[in-house]
């Protein structure tokens, strides 16, 4: 088979919430939250899950201002990303994922889920919501930008 799924990241300096598609990029779920090392076994952990979950483009959330501007956590999930396409030899895509923690925090919420449990999962689900409104979007790979 192909790699043919979708990975979203919601870029975190400590904690990284993943999230993945079917393989015919309709549907995004949570996939895992990965706790950040250091650049050597960081890199193991992405092309192992790349490999196994058959991935053939990264989706790095990108945090915006309301205003549509970029600020320091913008630019920090752009120098994620870079890293994570050199890293992996896959292309990225950056997608705006304004409200999606808030989203997932209400979501989870809503589940009944405790503090801990919502924290336990919110990264992940966060991945989620942004990746589906990527697909929603039509993937769009002039989204915000493409790294190669």
């Amino acid at each position: 088979m192909n790699h043919t799924r979708l990975l979203g990241v919601d870029h975190g300096s400590v904690r990284i919430g993943l999230a993945v598609t079917d393989p015919e990029r309709k549907i995004a779920f949570p996939l895992t939250i990965y706790t950040r090392r250091d650049a050597g076994a960081d890199t193991v952990y992405f092309r192992s899950l790349i490999q196994e979950h058959e991935i053939a483009l990264l989706v790095v959330g990108l945090p915006i201002h309301l205003s549509g501007a970029e600020g320091q956590k913008a630019r920090a999930a752009r120098a994620f990303g870079q890293w994570l396409g050199q890293a992996t030899s896959l292309p990225v895509v950056f997608f705006d994922e304004r409200y999606t923690t808030v989203q997932a925090e209400s979501a989870l919420w809503d589940a009944g889920l405790t503090h801990k449990q919502r924290k336990e999962r919110r990264d992940k689900v966060a991945a989620q919501i942004m990746l589906q409104g990527y697909l929603d979007a039509g993937c769009p790979e002039q989204s915000t930008d493409v790294v190669t």
